[in-house]
């Protein structure tokens, strides 16, 4: 992986685990991923009509890539509603990278080396230390929606990964942002109304929907450099940026596998890049 493939992943993570802090923070997480949708595609709807360029062949990864952000909204919203971010979390994260993995290597023929196999493991090993999973973290349902979670973001990095050949990064993804976005924006303005929308337009939802844009521009960007198993897996440093933050801001004790957890990521992250 290029150093350049290197710094999009790494910043996209920082963004990715900031906007997932907001959200789970709400009172409202459904009223405001809505609310954040709407952000990040009025956002860079600009942007995305300057630099439009978006081939045919791009539609059918476009569509199915709006399915699965839109299942993964749903899901995300739920998981959020039920446990806690540092448990949900970690858990969506860490399943993601090792499905992308098995399906690049299974079906698809990815070139994917021993020395970035062992760094996606790794960093996958690293992601569940950094937040133990126990039978007291949540209940059943919310381990499955963190799964179903998880293998959202496996399947929308996959799509992606080729769809994005087919168009600029930038309206690529407002369009899967906007297919994504009404029938959710929808779904919730019928069942918590209008009044709870506005309501939930606030210092939280918008910073939300811009760092969600961008973290996934990012994204995209890198995966036009490297493979989507790397990609994946280094996007899992998230979960390590969101312990390292509560840490310092004192909201969480570190305990010491935590900081084990941290160390096997870094060494997942340089095996990745290395390989």
């Amino acid at each position: 992986m290029s150093t350049t493939a290197l710094i999009l992943v790494l910043s996209s993570a920082a963004l990715h685990a900031a906007w997932n802090a907001l959200v789970a923070g709400a009172r409202d997480t459904y009223t405001t991923t809505a609310v954040a949708l709407a952000a990040g595609v009025l956002v860079f709807a600009v942007p995305a009509a300057i630099s439009w360029d978006v081939d045919a062949a791009a539609w059918p990864y476009i569509a199915a890539s709006a399915a699965l952000e839109l299942t993964y909204f749903a899901l995300l919203a739920a998981v959020y509603g039920r446990a806690d971010y540092t448990f949900a979390y970690p858990v969506a994260r860490g399943t993601a990278p090792v499905l992308v993995l098995a399906v690049s290597v299974a079906f698809l023929g990815a070139p994917v080396g021993l020395l970035a196999a062992l760094g996606v493991l790794a960093v996958t090993a690293g992601v569940m230390l950094v937040r133990g999973i126990g039978p007291s973290s949540a209940d059943a349902a919310a381990l499955l929606l963190a799964l179903g979670v998880g293998a959202c973001i496996a399947g929308y990095t996959l799509v992606d990964d080729h769809g994005v050949r087919h168009a600029e990064p930038i309206p690529y993804f407002e369009a899967v942002l906007v297919l994504s976005a009404l029938p959710y924006i929808a779904a919730v303005a019928l069942a918590r109304g209008g009044a709870a929308l506005r309501a939930a337009a606030d210092r939280r939802a918008i910073p939300a929907g811009a760092a969600m844009v961008a973290a996934y521009l990012l994204v995209l960007a890198a995966l036009e450099r490297a493979e989507a198993a790397p990609v994946a897996a280094l996007r899992e440093t998230s979960v390590v940026m969101a312990a390292a933050g509560a840490a310092i801001a004192g909201r969480e004790r570190v305990p010491a596998s935590r900081v084990a957890g941290a160390a096997l990521v870094m060494a997942g992250v340089a095996a990745v890049a290395l390989g």
